[in-house]
């Protein structure tokens, strides 16, 4: 008997862009394979200027990945895509081509890690396409919210963001009418309407979910299960724990180069530390933000070593390296697949005081908070934790096991068990009624 069949719809491929989103999506797409009750399927966009390759097959936007017949690339235009509405100029990519693939694969349900270069309207598709099908939607940050790149930050001073409105909105983006804002709005809750449920990694995001309109009801918080295949990698017998490394996207946004700024303080004052960053992507940044890095690079010496990227099956060894990991992004984060993965290898963490990063990590328990955006909190942070070697010692202790992906693909199926029964349910009674 075949199972039914979840389909997974992702932004990018952690094969072509590396990130946290992609990452995860692609672990639970594995894990579901084996030996869940559910066949799962993987979507993911591709195309400039994330990915160099240009459309695959004439007459369709699709090309298999690797030799997975359940994985498929979808590929779409950069320059048809609309920033502000969230949708792509060119219908057909999504009123032809992604409702071509629905009714050819049948999905029993489908799961939205991300609509970014899809659209929202995709969700309608889904709706117009299979009405039976139940739709779930992972949500990994605030896009929708925000048209900042979903990061609730101001343009200009980078000041934290809680309270958006057509109005404030235009103060940030004044070329940008507010009535254009309130239209945004409009038309992104619309095709949201259409979810049957929305998952929330982080209680802070489903907070200013519910803030912007979504019903509590429809918001469940799931936190993202790690995939635990490796032995935590050894806290060693150094006599100074003095080793910080950084993990992720290398971005303005992620705060490196506050990171940076607070290693050069620490230098100058002759302390020994040593920072490995660990990162992709640079190159995709704006121009001004590599300049400043590579500027703070040099400024800081043999004290720092840019590692560029690495594959996920290298992070034992990292960790193995490294006694803090460093989160010192200056946006509000939602669940950084990060501390987990810095939790599971036993590493004390060490972010900024805001959002989901300081919901993850216990200030004085299993890590240490500063204040956000704040060289000068990171530093006297990061002195006081060189400072006193048994600080690192009672904060691993603190670690709690993480939330492990066979636990959260239990939790997911019984999710999708209860929404396709609805469905079902809800079909049926659609039925009796019209017969009557």
């Amino acid at each position: 008997m075949s199972r039914p069949k979840v389909l997974y719809v992702a932004h990018n491929h952690p094969t072509i862009r590396p990130g946290g989103a992609e990452a995860y999506a692609l672990e639970l797409y594995e894990a579901m394979r084996y030996p869940g009750r559910y066949e799962p399927m993987l979507l993911a966009r591709t195309g400039q200027p994330v990915s160099k390759g240009q459309r695959y097959h004439e007459g369709t936007l699709l090309t298999g990945v690797g030799d997975d017949p359940n994985q498929y690339f979808f590929y779409t235009e950069f320059e048809e895509y609309n920033w502000l509405l969230g949708t792509s100029t060119n219908k057909p990519v999504i009123t032809r081509f992604f409702r071509e693939f629905l009714e050819a694969v049948q999905p029993d349900l489908v799961h939205f890690q991300h609509t970014l270069f899809f659209g929202y309207d995709a969700i309608r598709q889904v709706r117009n396409a299979l009405p039976g099908v139940p739709i779930v939607y992972t949500l990994h940050e605030f896009l929708p919210i925000c048209h900042r790149q979903g990061q609730l930050l101001r343009v200009g001073s980078d000041e934290p963001c809680m309270e958006e409105s057509p109005r404030r909105c235009h103060e940030c983006y004044p070329q940008t009418p507010p009535q254009e804002f309130f239209l945004r709005k409009r038309f992104i809750q619309a095709q949201l309407s259409l979810v049957d449920l929305f998952l929330a990694p982080s209680h802070f995001l489903r907070d200013r979910y519910v803030d912007w309109g979504l019903e509590p009801d429809r918001i469940r918080f799931e936190d993202y299960g790690r995939t635990v295949t490796t032995t935590p990698a050894p806290g060693g017998r150094r006599k100074r724990r003095n080793r910080l490394a950084f993990f992720g996207q290398v971005s303005h946004y992620k705060g490196v180069n506050v990171l940076l700024a607070a290693i050069k303080r620490i230098a100058e004052e002759g302390l020994d530390v040593r920072l490995s960053v660990h990162g992709a992507n640079l190159e995709l940044q704006p121009q001004d933000f590599q300049d400043q890095f590579d500027a703070l690079l040099a400024a800081c010496g043999d004290t720092v070593s840019f590692e560029g990227s690495y594959d996920h099956d290298q992070l034992p060894a990292l960790m193995e390296n490294a006694d803090w990991v460093i989160v010192p992004s200056i946006w509000w984060e939602n669940s950084p697949l990060v501390i987990q993965e810095a939790f599971q290898h036993g590493r004390p963490v060490i972010c900024s005081d805001i959002g989901g990063m300081a919901e993850k990590v216990t200030d004085g328990v299993d890590g240490l908070h500063f204040r956000a955006g704040d060289p000068e909190s990171l530093a006297r942070v990061i002195s006081r934790a060189l400072a006193k070697p048994e600080l690192w010692r009672e904060l691993r202790a603190g670690i709690q096991p993480v939330y492990t992906m066979s636990e959260h693909i239990d939790t997911l199926s019984g999710i999708y068990d209860v929404l396709i029964a609805d469905r079902a349910s809800a079909a049926a009674a659609t039925l009796t009624g019209a017969a009557r």
